[in-house]
């Protein structure tokens, strides 16, 4: 068990602050790609008053995607929220993501999870069982994996795209990551993303 959590030695990360570096995650080789960007301030708003509401929010939506389309739709998403300053910049990143992400690998089907945590969803490193997860933190702590044995952190905005034990070519070499732990009181507003079809 211990080995199948020990980092591959040929696997590499990419960062880069453009969105284009995400694409680097379907070369051979490497398991994360990590888009470095800081939050416009008005998701930075709507980050901060939902979690000051201490809201019990976790959604989850299977979205079909149209390459045809203009934009996923997301009009449900945290629609109890509508109302707060900065919704409608944070649905719009929201609905970026999830069609750059189809774009990528050509899915036609998104999973997406929308979850305000209070405790460490996985606090135990682990890889996933998916093919390629995209993962961000908009507000709160963001995910940790492991480098050489070292403990490294996102930041906050920060896009990774995750490659799991479930990619071609990538078994054994899936990005050791998990949640981070959580002090008193603070919450952090995540966004997941899996490949369905």
């Amino acid at each position: 068990m211990m080995l199948a959590l020990k980092p591959a030695a040929q696997a590499r990360q990419a960062f880069g602050t453009s969105p284009s570096v995400l694409a680097e995650v379907l070369q051979d080789g490497v398991n994360m790609a990590v888009w470095q960007r800081r939050l416009p301030a008005q998701i930075e708003d709507f980050v901060s008053i939902l979690l000051s509401l201490k809201p019990s929010l976790a959604e989850s939506l299977v979205v079909d995607t149209d390459p045809d389309a203009d934009a996923p739709p997301l009009d449900s998403l945290a629609s109890g929220y509508a109302d707060l300053q900065g919704y409608a910049g944070f649905i719009a990143d929201v609905r970026w993501l999830v069609g750059a992400y189809a774009c990528l690998l050509d899915a036609r089907r998104v999973g997406l999870r929308l979850r305000v945590l209070e405790r460490a969803m996985c606090p135990r490193f682990h890889v996933d069982h998916v093919p390629l997860r995209l993962i961000t933190t908009y507000g709160g702590p963001a995910s940790e994996w492991l480098d050489n044995g070292q403990i490294r952190q996102l930041a906050t905005g920060d896009v990774a795209l995750l490659k799991g034990e479930k990619w071609l070519g990538n078994e054994g070499a899936g990005l050791v990551h998990r949640s981070p732990a959580l002090v008193e009181g603070e919450r952090r507003l995540i966004l997941t993303l899996d490949w369905m079809a």
